[in-house]
């Protein structure tokens, strides 16, 4: 019952005080453990063992590793809504964390650390964190405000529970990610197979039938490779520039000040809509547009299966669109022209990607623009091989939109849960842990 919750400073829920990150030049990364950066943290509602910048960190630094349970704030944002955002570190590698975020370390004896990450993400816990965010320059919270805000909680196995029943739809969400990145691995593999190492040209050339590979399909590749504009590809296939095979969509942004142009049943896509890693669909996005809005911009419905690419920002994440969406100017939308390749065009622009990145010897380039789409050349294989890789690719990726889908009704089926939970309004003493 909510009687029996405490209410008390957040600085008293933790066993030790908040602590600010390491500050690491990017010129010295690369080389030692992971470090969450603000990327992680808008990424991510909950961090494991994925990939991160590697950093030195010394001996007497130790104070800054994370331990699971550990929750991170940002302490600043360029938008309102990102400061002060949490997320819950469960790794299990060793991890420190930036300077531009907060580090609270629950005391388990008297709070769930999944408890109060679930809180900070509640409206009940994004109102406490607005309430002292601060915006000059851009939006940012402080370590004391935050140490005093009042939190009332329930009792520790009260807490426990609530905390089962939420993270039980965390977990299938997370085993439906651990899925659909082995599947986009998958299919990774095979577009890197046959459209850049051209493996089922070589084993013919050797005589040798196609690893895993029907008679028909291995029929569809040549037993010879040709020199094409100074590049070796199979015999009879093209060597073109990357945007020679599609229709290239540019974006806009409504006027925001305009109300009659947001919020209506278009989904616009930026930059923050970028899907986790595996997921590469694009199902909805945090903001909407009008039919007004629409018309009123240079945006324009992208059709299902299109491939995005950021252009600008964040600049080279890549997605696919699994409904009509407008996007805005910082990306292209890459459409193939036979309007059938959707499963080709996405992967090759992440090899696409892939070849600036090796331009500029792995660092991040600024942005890209409609020449640096020419400037990248590819592989145009035969359609009947195009076709080919469509069929057999498409099990994985329907299945990864199928896993999508079932995400996004956990998740909303979560977040309508969430505020009832942790307002005291849903007793859970019947549940036994399980939604």
């Amino acid at each position: 019952m909510a009687s029996e919750w405490v209410s008390k400073p957040f600085r008293e829920w933790l066993a030790q005080p908040l602590k600010n990150g390491l500050t690491r030049p990017k010129a010295v990364r690369g080389a030692g453990v992971k470090m969450v950066n603000m990327g992680e943290i808008f990424a991510h509602d909950i961090i494991r063992d994925i990939e991160m910048d590697l950093v030195p960190v010394t001996d007497n630094e130790a104070a800054f590793y994370l331990q699971s349970g550990d929750l991170l704030f940002a302490r600043q944002s360029l938008v309102l809504s990102g400061a002060g955002k949490s997320v819950i570190f469960l790794g299990t590698e060793p991890t420190v964390f930036e300077s531009h975020l907060i580090r609270a370390r629950p005391d388990k004896k008297t709070v769930d650390p999944k408890f109060l990450y679930y809180y900070f993400a509640s409206p009940i816990g994004r109102q406490k964190i607005f309430s002292i965010v601060e915006q000059v320059a851009a939006a940012g919270i402080r370590g004391s405000d935050l140490a005093n805000l009042e939190l009332s909680l329930p009792p520790l196995p009260i807490q426990h529970q609530i905390a089962a029943i939420l993270s039980a739809f965390d977990d299938k969400i997370e085993l439906n990610q651990r899925m659909n990145r082995t599947l986009e691995q998958m299919a990774r593999a095979m577009f890197k197979s046959w459209f850049i190492d051209f493996d089922p040209v070589r084993a013919k050339m050797r005589g040798e039938m196609p690893e895993g590979m029907d008679a028909e399909t291995a029929a569809l590749f040549p037993n010879e490779m040709e020199e094409v504009d100074g590049r070796e590809v199979p015999r009879g296939w093209g060597y073109a520039p990357f945007d020679s095979r599609l229709v290239i969509f540019g974006g806009g942004t409504p006027k925001t000040s305009n109300p009659e142009f947001w919020g209506g049943q278009i989904p616009w896509y930026s930059v923050v809509d970028v899907p986790s890693d595996g997921n590469i669909w694009v199902l909805e996005t945090e903001k909407t547009i009008t039919d007004k809005g629409l018309e009123s911009s240079s945006t324009r419905l992208l059709p299902v299966g299109t491939t995005i690419i950021s252009a600008r920002g964040t600049v080279g994440k890549v997605a696919l669109t699994a409904v009509e969406i407008a996007m805005n100017q910082s990306c292209y939308g890459l459409f193939p022209r036979d309007g059938s390749s959707i499963n080709f065009t996405y992967f090759s622009t992440l090899a696409a990607v892939e070849e600036l990145k090796r331009r500029t010897h792995g660092a991040v380039f600024d942005t890209i623009t409609r020449d640096t789409l020419k400037s990248v050349f590819a592989v145009v294989p035969p359609i009947s091989v195009m076709a080919a890789f469509e069929e057999r690719s498409s099990g994985w990726t329907q299945l990864i939109l199928n896993h999508c889908h079932e995400s996004a009704r956990l998740a909303h089926l979560r977040d309508a849960l969430l505020p009832r939970l942790l307002s005291g309004e849903m007793d859970v003493t019947e549940w036994g842990g399980q939604p």
